[in-house]
């Protein structure tokens, strides 16, 4: 009688172990994803609060007549894009971020052109609305880049934890997939010249 319980006893042991561990690496998952859900909505406020001071800054820009009507099209155009490209935090595929990234960027492109083209305006650069608008919307982008390296440091964990052995066999039962990283724009590795 005893022998016959040693078996039923390692068994019994095995499967409370691999349960366990099962149990234990799925919650893990789960607090990862929250985690990076969390920091996505992070970005997406950081975003939302620059997409809304492009018409403050728009509309201090339209004040003076003869600026040109191109680059405020542009970046009005540009925000509206941008803002009408949503996603949902449990599609973070990489296509899907780089979608919304290249829209982000072609926003973040607008704005330089729109910034640069201010230069030819010394009355506006001294308008204060227009100086406190761009005060804040070079800290949003601060805040932008802040937001987006904390996403990426929760994806790295994430895929890292997804991609070790024995968590890879787990993820696979449970359905769990990798997760998109930001990236740097194409040509960002190029530095802009300046010209005096």
């Amino acid at each position: 009688m005893k022998k016959a319980l040693i078996p039923i006893l390692i068994i019994a042991v095995v499967g409370i172990f691999i349960y366990t561990k099962a149990v234990g690496v799925y919650n893990m998952f789960v607090q990862n994803e929250e985690t990076i859900n969390g920091q996505w909505a992070e970005v997406e406020t950081q975003y939302q609060r620059r997409a809304d001071l492009i018409p403050n800054l728009v509309n201090t820009v339209k004040g003076y007549a003869d600026f040109e009507q191109e680059t405020l099209t542009a970046v009005i155009e540009a925000r509206a894009k941008a803002t009408s490209i949503t996603l949902q935090s449990d599609d973070l595929s990489p296509e899907k971020i780089a979608q919304y990234q290249q829209a982000q960027d072609q926003l973040s492109g607008s704005l330089s052109r729109l910034l640069v083209a201010v230069e030819r305006y010394p009355e506006l650069k001294a308008n204060q609305n227009f100086l406190e608008l761009q005060a804040q919307l070079e800290g949003t982008e601060n805040r932008i880049a802040v937001a987006r390296r904390n996403f990426n440091q929760s994806v790295q964990s994430y895929n890292s934890s997804l991609r070790t052995f024995p968590n890879n066999l787990f993820a696979g039962w449970y359905g769990f997939e990798t997760k998109g990283y930001f990236e740097a724009a194409q040509g960002a590795e190029q530095a802009p010249t300046v010209q005096f």
